[in-house]
């Protein structure tokens, strides 16, 4: 090879390497300065933990999508009434004022009665059942039908597990104290026992403990003993009931505007998908790991009597609940269409979960 063509192909090699060394950066720095700036509200007030703060709550959210899209995609938060009232986020988020909300889908359901199924149903599915119909067995995209005719998706973000019943100033012995009962109770489990005579009522969380306090209202239900105790319940009501028969497995919302999701780069969606299925696992095993010394302190230091309703009482609920939801299907096609779907996954999961988690808890643990 000649000297001069030698020289003439280290030239075009060095300036082509160094044409990848410089375009790279360029390409790095294209990328990173599309940066996307959202705002999230939420039905929940501030510095509530799950809710609004801590494991697997929308700001938890909010910092795994930060640091996944290496600050690409910044999120702003806001409390329930730091921006809007609590129970608004479903017509901010349809108008694109907002582009995100935080909350459960049954505040909604009022609307279409359909979301009802997508935080929770009654004598429903636990933790497990509700994510596997979710993920796989047709539920979200179920829920992404059902919100298509108001401009918006949705993603689990979260969820509690099992609830307890609520705080009564006297304890539940009989159907009969449930009619005329003033109680905070939301979604379908509100309907439910308004059939039995419930005067219930949908209220924020940080309004139940004063209106339980001052009488207002005579029982209200929130989450669970760490959430419930936060609240400060125990000063106001003594008798804790459980079951967790109206939701046996909560999951929250992140209603998000269509119009906004469709703009996004497949990357950001896929790491909202991401981060909301993290908080998912996380938000549980973070409830699973503080109810218990909660209970056990409110029952030995607060005078807490923690018993589970009578079975005649559950099994009317039951009655209702059946009754309600075969109401609510037979009324709306779309309800129907939820419905059959997450009732034929029910039964499945059921069959496999009798002797499997069913026997394990009965007779290895004793439950």
């Amino acid at each position: 090879m000649s000297l001069s063509r030698r020289k003439f192909l280290t030239t075009a090699a060095v300036s082509s390497t160094a044409g990848m060394i410089m375009g790279a950066p360029a390409i790095a720095r294209a990328q990173s300065s599309e940066t996307v700036n959202w705002r999230m509200t939420n039905a929940y007030g501030p510095g509530a933990p799950f809710y609004t703060e801590g494991p697997g709550s929308p700001t938890d959210i909010i910092h795994k999508i930060n640091a996944m899209s290496g600050g690409r995609f910044n999120i702003q938060h806001f409390a329930a009434g730091e921006l809007i009232p609590a129970f608004e986020g479903f017509e901010a988020v349809q108008a694109g004022t907002i582009e995100m909300n935080a909350a459960n889908s049954y505040f909604w359901s009022g609307t279409t009665f359909a979301a009802q199924y997508f935080t929770t149903v009654p004598f429903g599915m636990s933790y497990m059942g509700h994510m596997a119909w979710l993920y796989h067995g047709g539920g979200l995209e179920l829920w992404q039908e059902v919100y298509e005719p108001y401009g918006m998706v949705a993603l689990p973000m979260n969820n509690t597990g099992v609830q307890m019943t609520g705080w009564f100033r006297e304890p539940i012995e009989d159907v009969s104290q449930l009619n005329g009962l003033r109680m905070r109770i939301p979604g379908l489990a509100g309907q439910v026992y308004a059939a039995l005579g419930v005067d219930a009522r949908v209220l924020p969380g940080g309004e139940i403990f004063p209106a339980l306090e001052r009488g207002v209202i005579d029982a209200a239900e929130f989450v669970g003993p760490y959430q419930d105790r936060r609240l400060g319940l125990q000063n106001a009501a003594k008798y804790y009931h459980t079951t967790g028969w109206h939701e046996p497995a909560t999951t929250g919302e992140l209603l998000i505007s269509k119009s906004h999701w469709d703009s996004l780069p497949d990357d950001l969606k896929m790491m909202v998908r991401t981060a909301c299925q993290a908080a998912c696992m996380e938000s549980l095993a973070w409830s699973e790991a503080v109810n218990g010394e909660a209970l056990t302190d409110l029952v030995e230091n607060h005078g807490v009597t923690a018993q589970v309703l009578p079975e005649p009482v559950v099994e009317a609920l039951r009655e209702a609940t059946l009754d309600t939801l075969e109401t609510e299907a037979n009324a709306d096609p779309m309800v129907r269409k939820v419905h059959d779907s997450y009732m034929a996954f029910k039964a499945n999961h059921d069959r496999w979960a009798s002797i499997s988690e069913g026997p394990w808890l009965k007779d290895i643990l004793g439950v």
